[in-house]
């Protein structure tokens, strides 16, 4: 008996073309995607406790790290030719011409925090994937549901080989910044005392 099922390849884009669709007007104003492995994927909306994170952990890497990095909030990332997510924190060297000729790559990234409140699954397994993939060698995922920290260290091909979650009332210090103690509670939302 022979196989007649026929495998779909798919087309994917490179960050080039990625940029000529938008350059030509093909995603709507109001459109959010990103570019990952080749694929064009929707960006899940985020919800208040989403903002409220991504602000909270944003303004206390500013305050403590602020002079001796560049910090971006949902901005691209080049991976690869195939890759430019845009995580919702991203923690830079400091470019001197503040990134305006180019979006970060690996080498210039010190770590990359996306914040989850329904997407977790695609946080920790696609995009983390993708970033062990590129070397990024420090990835967070804030989880603002289970208020945990999932943390990714040691990038292979094929994901990460370490793999830890914190609770909100455990510290982390970046791999780049040992020194520097950050309680996870301090970039979750604040809890409702109602």
């Amino acid at each position: 008996m022979q196989n007649t099922e026929t495998t779909l390849q798919l087309r994917l884009w490179t960050v080039e073309e990625y940029h000529r669709m938008a350059e030509a007007g093909i995603f709507a104003v109001d459109e959010r995607v990103e570019l990952l492995e080749g694929k064009i994927i929707w960006m899940i909306a985020k919800g208040t406790a989403h903002r409220s994170a991504v602000g909270r952990t944003y303004k206390l890497l500013e305050k403590r790290l602020g002079h001796q990095v560049w910090i971006s909030i949902q901005d691209p990332v080049k991976l690869n030719e195939q890759s430019e997510p845009e995580p919702d924190v991203a923690v830079v060297k400091i470019d001197p011409l503040d990134y305006a000729d180019h979006h970060p790559t690996p080498s210039e990234v010190y770590l990359l925090i996306e914040v989850a409140d329904s997407s977790l699954k695609l946080d920790c397994e696609t995009k983390g994937k993708a970033y062990a993939k590129a070397g990024i060698s420090d990835y967070w995922v804030l989880d603002v549901v289970s208020r945990q920290l999932h943390v990714f260290r040691q990038p292979t091909e094929d994901g990460y080989q370490s793999a830890e979650i914190l609770t909100e009332n455990m510290n982390i210090s970046p791999l780049e910044f040992p020194d520097l103690q950050i309680g996870v509670f301090e970039m979750l939302p604040p809890v409702s005392k109602f």
